[in-house]
C-alpha cells in the first residue's frame, strides 16, 4: 500500500514538473526586441536613414510593422520592413523622409515565426 501512494506521489511530481517546465517555455516563447539602431534614448547625429530591430526569435515580416512619429506627432513616411536575409531575427525599416532635430518615437509590432504578438517602443533624439 505505502509502495503505490509513493508510486502516485512519484508520477505526480513529474506530472507536475513536465506541466511547469513547459508552461515556463511557453511565456517565454514571444520575440523580444533585444538590440536596436539607433539606440532607444540616444542622441544622434547625422540623421539615420534607417532603423535596425533585433529580435529574440524569428519574426514574420508580412505580420510585423514599425511606425516613427516626430517631434510634431506627425508620422515619419517609412519603406517597407524587410527582414535580414541571413538573419530572420533582424529587421530593417528605411526612413524615406529627412529627419529634423526632435525627438522621434518608434513603435513596433511583431509576430514571431511561432505565431505569438509583442509589440513594444523607444524613442531617439535627432541633434
Amino acid at each position: 500500500m505505502i509502495g503505490k501512494i509513493r508510486s502516485s506521489c512519484r508520477l505526480l511530481s513529474t506530472v507536475f514538473v513536465l506541466f511547469v517546465g513547459l508552461s515556463s517555455q511557453q511565456a517565454l516563447a514571444h520575440a523580444h526586441l533585444k538590440v536596436e539602431t539607433p539606440k532607444a534614448d540616444a542622441s544622434v547625429s547625422p540623421a539615420p536613414k534607417a532603423l535596425t530591430l533585433s529580435f529574440s526569435e524569428g519574426i514574420e515580416p508580412n505580420f510585423s510593422g514599425v511606425k516613427i512619429t516626430g517631434p510634431d506627432n506627425a508620422v515619419v513616411k517609412t519603406g517597407k520592413l524587410q527582414l535580414d536575409p541571413n538573419n530572420n531575427t533582424q529587421v530593417n525599416v528605411p526612413i524615406e523622409s529627412e529627419l529634423s532635430a526632435g525627438k522621434y518615437n518608434v513603435s513596433w509590432h511583431v509576430v514571431s515565426v511561432d505565431g505569438h504578438k509583442t509589440k513594444g517602443q523607444y524613442s531617439f533624439t535627432v541633434n
